[in-house]
């Protein structure tokens, strides 16, 4: 994913918003709280800046935790 100015298009957003509904799906409800869905968004938009490889690593960690992974 390229990032412009902080700035995703449309198909990044999708995918974007795909993890971290895998994230926040794969947390036992008790843990479902307004600040870590904050802290998973966070985490999210920083591996993106991170880049690519960091992305791919997450989602991949997502994949294994998840109920449907």
């Amino acid at each position: 994913m390229e990032q412009c100015s902080g700035v995703f298009d449309p198909e990044e957003l999708s995918v974007l918003g795909s993890l971290y509904d895998s994230a926040v799906t794969a947390l036992p409800t008790s843990m479902r709280s307004p600040e870590n869905h904050a802290a998973i968004a966070k985490l999210i938009l920083e591996r993106t800046a991170d880049g690519q490889a960091q992305l791919a690593c997450l989602t991949n960690l997502l994949i294994s935790i998840s109920p449907q992974g």
